[in-house]
C-alpha cells in the first residue's frame, strides 16, 4: 500500500514537472521570437534612417545659401555684396545663376522679367506698412492688427522677409502676383532647380511657410538642394529641419 502511494506521488511530480517544462518552453520561445522581431524592427528603423541620411545632399543646414529668414527667424540687416541683373539687385554670389535662370524663363515666354530682388530691412518696413495702409483703406472695418495679419499672407514685416538676403527674386510675365499664365508659370517652376532655385511659397504649404502660394517668388538654395527639395516637395523650413535631424 505504501509503495503504491509513493509511486502515485512520483507520477504526480513527474507530470507536474513535465507540464512546467512545456510551459517554460512555450513562454521562453515566444519571448525569444518577440525579442528577435523587436530587434529586426529596430534594425529596419536604423537602416531607414541611414538611408534617409545617405539620400540627403551633403550640405550643411548653416550654409549661406540656406539661411532661413521668416517670421520665426527675424534677422537684422544682412548687407550682402550686391550685383545687378537687368537693374535688379541680388547677392553677387548668385548673379550668374539669376542671369541664366532669367534667360531660360524668357525662352519659355519672352515677357518673363525680374520684378524684385534684394531689399533692405528699412525698405521692407516701408513696403509692409504701405500694404497695411492699403488694406485698411480698402476695408475701414479692419483694425491695424487685422490688416497686418492679412498682409502677412503675401508680404513680411521688416526683418522677416528673405528679400533682405539677396537670395530671393520675384520673376513673372506680369507685375501682379499670381496673374501669370499658369502654364508658363508651371514650366518656369519646373526648370528652376537646374539653376539652384525653388518656388519658395508653393501651393498647399502655407502651414509650413506662413505664406500663401506665390507664383513669382523664387529662392536660391543651390542646385543640389533645389533638386532634392523639389523632388520631395519640401519647403525651405522643412528641408533645413530635415538636415538638422540628420546632424547636417
Amino acid at each position: 500500500m505504501k509503495s503504491k502511494i509513493i509511486k502515485s506521488v512520483l507520477w504526480s511530480l513527474f507530470a507536474f514537472f513535465a507540464v512546467l517544462s512545456l510551459f517554460l518552453l512555450f513562454v521562453v520561445g515566444d519571448h525569444s521570437k518577440t525579442s528577435q522581431a523587436s530587434k529586426s524592427s529596430q534594425t529596419k528603423a536604423s537602416t531607414s534612417k541611414v538611408t534617409k541620411k545617405a539620400d540627403l545632399p551633403k550640405v550643411s543646414s548653416s550654409a549661406w545659401e540656406l539661411v532661413l529668414v521668416n517670421r520665426d527667424n527675424v534677422t537684422a540687416e544682412m548687407n550682402p555684396e550686391i550685383s545687378y541683373v537687368n537693374g535688379v539687385a541680388v547677392d553677387a554670389r548668385i548673379a550668374e545663376n539669376v542671369t541664366n535662370f532669367l534667360a531660360a524663363a524668357q525662352a519659355i515666354d519672352a515677357s518673363e522679367h525680374l520684378i524684385s530682388g534684394y531689399r533692405s530691412v528699412a525698405y521692407q518696413e516701408g513696403l509692409f506698412n504701405s500694404y497695411v495702409s492699403q488694406e485698411m483703406a480698402a476695408d475701414p472695418s479692419l483694425t491695424q492688427e487685422q490688416a497686418e495679419t492679412k498682409v502677412k499672407t503675401y508680404s513680411q514685416p521688416a526683418g522677416a522677409s528673405e528679400h533682405q538676403t539677396g537670395l530671393a527674386i520675384d520673376m513673372s510675365t506680369v507685375d501682379s502676383l499670381n496673374e501669370s499664365d499658369t502654364t508658363v508659370a508651371s514650366q518656369v517652376q519646373a526648370l528652376a532647380p537646374e539653376y539652384g532655385f525653388v518656388l519658395r511659397f508653393p501651393k498647399g504649404k502655407s502651414a509650413s511657410t506662413g505664406v500663401d502660394y506665390e507664383d513669382w517668388h523664387y529662392r536660391y538654395v543651390g542646385v543640389e538642394s533645389a533638386k532634392y527639395m523639389t523632388k520631395h516637395h519640401l519647403t525651405l523650413e522643412e528641408y533645413v529641419a530635415l538636415l538638422k535631424e540628420n546632424n547636417q
